[in-house]
Formats: structure tokens, sequence, C-alpha cells
């Protein structure tokens, strides 16, 4: 079935958030006949029309979600949030200082649930690049 232009737009603003590394990681996600609807939908609903509204840009986005994802323990959702994140400019400080915030809020057991997640992503982010710590 040929894609509609807004998923063509969505898909485009997803590969550009996500990265080609990120969309390696979920490389066989979307071949069963289910999650390729599931697909469609985001790329439709999701990413063409919320990420590209205007009125917040993407680095603030993506902050919104990895607040979502925490206080809703989204944990395979915020491993690719906290992807985003990085690639919109958040630093590896600034996203553990922020989740981190989140302890008196949200409590304790989801934010070290989300530090774990975010640990595990950070190391295979910089093991990609090939190098450095924290930025």
């Amino acid at each position: 079935m040929a894609k509609s232009e807004l998923w063509h737009r969505g898909d485009a603003v997803r590969r550009e958030l996500i990265g080609q590394a990120g969309l390696a990681s979920m490389q066989g996600v979307y071949d069963d006949p289910m999650m390729e609807k599931f697909g469609d939908y985001a790329r439709e609903a999701v990413f063409a029309q919320l990420w590209s509204r205007p009125g917040l840009d993407t680095k603030t986005r993506t902050l919104i979600c990895l607040i979502s994802d925490t206080a809703t323990h989204a944990w395979p959702e915020l491993a690719i949030h906290l992807r985003m994140a990085r690639r919109a400019g958040w630093t590896e400080d600034e996203l553990s200082e922020a989740l981190l915030h989140l302890c008196g809020y949200i409590g304790l057991p989801a934010v070290r649930e989300a530090m774990i997640v975010a640990k595990t992503l950070f190391a295979d982010m910089r093991a990609e690049s090939g190098g450095g710590a924290g930025e």
C-alpha cells in the first residue's frame, strides 16, 4: 500500500529525531502487520503532526517525553526519547539532572529505573560514536 504524504513527512521527522543508529536498534520491530499499522499511525499522527507543531522547540519536546516516560514507567520509550534528547542538544549531565529532579515529584523507584535506562543508552551512544564521556 502506498504511503501518504503525511507518512513521508512523519518518517523524515522520525529519522531526524532518532538517527541512523537508533533506527538500526529498532530493526524488526515494525515487520509484523499489526506493528506496521502502529508505526504508520505514529509517523502520521505523532511525528508529522505533533512534533511539527509550532510553539515548542524540539529540545523542549524531547524533555517533555522524558518526563512522561518516567512518570508512566515507559522504559523502552524512555530509551528512544533519551536518544532523541541527546540528538536535540541535551547533554548527559543535563538529562541526568532532569531525571534526578523528578525524584521529588514522582518518586525514587521510577527515577532509579529511568537512570538505569539512561546509563545504558548513554554508554551505547558513546560506543556508537566511538568516544567521549558525559556531554
